[in-house]
């Protein structure tokens, strides 16, 4: 039996999966992406994990790019269909119900900067590289990377990225807004787990609202989104949560959510 190219471990709530294939540097081929479409499906749906956390195994990579030996012998049809796979799983993560935070260890480039831009939350070692370096293989990005780096970083990055196909450093990632946090290598995974223990702990139906607030309501005209963000507020009126976190407020108490 073949190993799974995704590990995923539990701990308080909180789902890691790994994406592992450090021979590879973690590259992303077929099976691997669909790996982690099952695995996001699978914690999407079990009410014990709160929130995910995405890494790569080993210290050089958290994915080093798409598999570009498996890419090599595609036709235009199945490299559209091998985009397609992968433009699902970053659609299945981006639109998950609970927060997802990529810990990027190392290298995140082409198809590994797609899959962690369509975390909700991205912390970046300080020796961590980005980018989009399709160009020199003669490729455009095929996992919404154009589409994903425009919305993130803006016009101007997004081109020079995908242009230039030269990889930037966590620190410029964290000027162009393609990273929230910097962090020393040594403390990476203690500062992600900590974030993620944070977001565990938080109201998962609020939680939720603000997720689909944020990344539906963001791709509306703002008075659509505006309409998506109240229907959000009031539904959480009828939560028990709701109750229970303005009660703990008043009573200066910390609040018990119970995801109902």
């Amino acid at each position: 039996m073949t190993a799974s190219p995704v590990l995923s471990r539990d701990a308080d709530g909180v789902r890691i999966l790994t994406v592992d294939r450090p021979d590879k540097l973690n590259a992303l081929n077929r099976a691997t992406l669909e790996a982690l479409d099952a695995a996001f499906a699978a914690a999407a749906e079990d009410a014990a994990v709160r929130t995910l956390v995405l890494t790569g195994s080993g210290p050089k990579a958290f994915v080093a790019g798409a598999d570009i030996a498996e890419m090599n012998g595609l036709s235009a049809i199945e490299g559209r269909e091998f985009s397609l796979v992968g433009q699902r799983l970053m659609r299945r993560i981006e639109r998950l119900p609970k927060p997802v935070v990529a810990m990027l260890n190392g290298y995140a480039l082409g198809g590994g900067l797609e899959l962690a831009m369509a975390c909700h939350l991205r912390i970046a070692a300080d020796t961590a590289r980005l980018g989009q370096p399709e160009v020199n293989l003669g490729l455009v990005p095929g996992f919404g990377g154009t589409q994903r780096l425009l919305r993130l970083a803006g016009r101007a990055a997004a081109l020079e990225l995908c242009l230039t196909g030269a990889p930037i450093d966590a620190a410029r990632a964290l000027q162009l807004g393609l990273v929230n946090r910097v962090v020393p290598a040594a403390e990476l995974e203690a500062q992600t787990m900590q974030l993620a223990a944070q977001l565990a702990s938080a109201a998962p139906l609020a939680l939720r609202g603000i997720l689909d607030a944020v990344v539906l309501g963001g791709e509306c005209a703002i008075e659509e989104g505006l309409q998506f963000e109240t229907a959000q507020f009031a539904l959480l009126f009828a939560s028990e949560d709701m109750r229970e976190g303005t009660g703990a407020f008043l009573e200066k108490r910390k609040p018990q959510f119970r995801n109902r």
